[in-house]
């Protein structure tokens, strides 16, 4: 039997058309090298302030506490204008909404080298959140425009490894220009790292309003029979799912999203905690300079976009999500309780475990979000989305203050480690608890495609 044959055998609705795969491989050459870019500049711009912190925090005088509530309030920001950002998206486009959302977020980078009391740097970051607010679920809710259901993973996979990359480039960078700038023009090296960093992101929206395009129908650069083959795949895919909720409002009372939002909520935690005091985790190690500091957290954010890559690969090969997110997610808790058990005692065997952590933690995030797709459509889908994603990344504001808070009380970061490994690791329980397994059907859709698609 031939593979499309095999292929329409297991799933009679699929699509068997030689050219089909070629147009999807060609989308995304075309869309994720560029949204992954933006993700890069997102990410670094909202994470920079981790290196910043180990020289403005002297230079200003401020405390633990004043640092991890700014750089959690980034969030509150964040989750007022999170679903008011995604509504939009779904009304003007992403082209309009992803330029303005890289634009403002860029400015915003660039005016906090001037901040200089504790109310000016919470007020800045607040409005990072504000400007940045609907660009990671905006991004989520467009590519849903363009990929059927079966291969969402793996491109979620890989447009969120960008976030790894950006661990991989923008820890050496920061550190390149906190050590190399310190002192130019009369600025400190924090100060650069705003600037140089912010103005990348600033000519990037202006490049995304040229660039992008809202959806299939509207894409020029693909031919008119690839535009047909996407669309009646796409129209295949939400047939085969069966009924979906469209109303925004239901979508925001159904007890599923409610379930999704304490789940991502547990690993955005985890993944908060990393990010903003992972840099100082290393300096407790043993690790002074800015730049071995960056180097180190690169190697560790890249075996973490591996981690997603392969895990949203093997996750839409066999049809199964919840276990994919879930076990990588108990696994990052592990490790995470492990730094905090030995970043005093075994340095080197902390280090080792924080990048066990960041990896598991990563690698659970890009399945994740096949989840809320498989029962959210159209316009609920945009407010559903983004409501899971600025409500749990409450979280984010929790975190990093709770660990600013007893670092600065207990003189450690064990006790914040610990409890953030605790909250992690009740993300599996939750997923067992609430979220169903797949249903065979879409087992059988991925194992068709997985034989389809040329290893």
């Amino acid at each position: 039997m031939t593979t499309e044959a095999r292929r329409a055998a297991d799933n009679p609705g699929a699509i068997a058309h030689p050219a089909l795969d070629a147009t999807y491989r060609r989308i995304t050459w075309r869309l994720l090298p560029f949204l992954m870019f933006l993700w890069v500049l997102s990410w670094i711009d909202r994470v920079n302030i981790g290196f910043a912190k180990l020289q403005m925090l002297s230079e200003l005088r401020f405390s633990e506490t004043v640092y991890g509530v700014g750089a959690g309030i980034f969030f509150i920001g964040y989750f007022l204008c999170e679903v008011p950002s995604n509504l939009l998206l779904e009304h003007v486009g992403a082209r309009k909404t992803i330029a303005r959302i890289t634009l403002l977020w860029g400015l915003c980078c660039v005016a906090m080298m001037t901040v200089t009391t504790p109310m000016f740097f919470y007020g800045l970051r607040f409005l990072l959140g504000v400007f940045e607010a609907g660009f990671y679920p905006g991004v989520i809710l467009f590519l849903t425009y363009w990929y059927p259901s079966e291969r969402r993973a793996k491109v979620f996979g890989l447009f969120m490894s960008a976030s790894a990359l950006a661990g991989v480039v923008g820890g050496p960078l920061a550190g390149a220009i906190m050590a190399g700038l310190h002192g130019v023009n009369g600025w400190s090296g924090w100060q650069w790292v705003f600037l140089l960093e912010g103005i990348p992101s600033i000519l990037a929206g202006l490049v995304t309003l040229v660039y992008l395009t809202d959806r299939p129908a509207k894409a020029g650069w693909l031919t008119p029979e690839q535009r047909a083959l996407v669309e009646a795949d796409l129209a295949r895919d939400a047939a085969a799912l069966g009924p979906r909720e469209y109303r925004i409002l239901a979508s925001l009372k159904d007890v599923r999203v409610w379930h999704c939002i304490a789940i991502f909520f547990c690993i955005v935690t985890a993944n908060s905690a990393l990010t903003f005091f992972g840099p100082s985790v290393v300096r407790d190690a043993g690790v002074t300079d800015p730049l071995d500091v960056g180097w180190i957290m690169s190697a560790a954010y890249l075996c973490g976009g591996a981690g997603m890559i392969l895990n949203g690969r093997h996750s839409d090969r066999t049809g199964e999500a919840r276990l994919h997110c879930g076990v990588p997610a108990f696994v990052g808790a592990l490790a995470i309780a492990l730094t905090g058990l030995l970043v005093t005692a075994a340095p080197i065997l902390a280090l080792v475990t924080l990048g066990l952590a960041i990896v598991g933690t990563m690698s659970a995030i890009p399945v994740f979000w096949q989840i809320p797709s498989r029962f959210l459509a159209g316009s609920a889908a945009a407010a559903g989305i983004a409501l899971i994603n600025s409500v749990a990344n409450l979280a984010g504001f929790g975190a990093p203050a709770v660990m600013g808070y007893l670092r600065e009380h207990t003189g450690a970061a064990s006790t914040g480690l610990w409890l953030v490994a605790a909250v992690e690791a009740a993300a599996l329980m939750l997923i067992l608890a609430f979220v169903p397994p797949a249903t065979p059907g879409m087992e059988r859709r991925a194992q068709a495609r997985a034989a389809h698609e040329p290893a």
